[in-house]
């Protein structure tokens, strides 16, 4: 058995100025506050003497290796993303969205064959939040919902089988 694994698509580079506030504050606070504070820390045990033995020096340095691993992948992610206004009317070329179709952004309220509503926020695959009812655009709920109208029967493939959803509304802001 072959240990080699296909490299995976990179997510769509979408994202939503929240989305961007809230990674860019990660990036801050993990190079401005967290990584000085190890960056001590390990200089702190590293004067204790012996390094092989001395367990706080040891996760200390795999803690900065976390947070630098994590720090160039927010930044190369940052740089290539697309930051999507979606409380803008208008695109840049002043035509007026649909507001009764799906895009980017755009909160949608489905009925589930079990006849419960709910609403999920389609947004880009470094947002998605399940406790917050935001799918990434990427996912397949995500994809089917993409262009739909208010009362279009989406049908979605699960894992468990598929299952027809229908669009109840859309809506640009943040439903009540």
């Amino acid at each position: 058995m072959s240990r080699y694994r296909p490299p995976t698509q990179p997510g769509s580079q979408y994202i939503t100025p929240e989305g961007a506030e809230r990674l860019r504050s990660e990036l801050a606070e993990l190079w401005l506050e967290e990584r000085p504070r190890v960056t001590q820390a390990v200089s702190e045990a590293a004067a204790q003497g012996d390094r092989s033995e001395n367990a706080e020096y040891t996760y200390g340095k795999k803690r900065l290796h976390e947070i630098d691993r994590r720090v160039r992948f927010l930044r190369k992610r940052l740089d290539g993303m697309v930051i999507v206004d979606v409380a803008a009317t208008a695109d840049s070329g002043g035509v007026r969205r649909d507001p009764q179709r799906v895009y980017f952004g755009a909160w949608v309220q489905v009925e589930h064959p079990a006849g419960d509503l709910k609403w999920y926020r389609v947004v880009g695959p470094d947002e998605f939040d399940m406790a917050a009812h935001y799918i990434s655009m990427d996912s397949p709920l995500g994809r089917s919902l993409l262009g739909k109208r208010v009362d279009d029967e989406v049908t979605v493939a699960l894992p468990g089988g598929s299952t027809t959803l229908i669009i109840i509304d859309v809506r640009y802001t943040e439903p009540v």
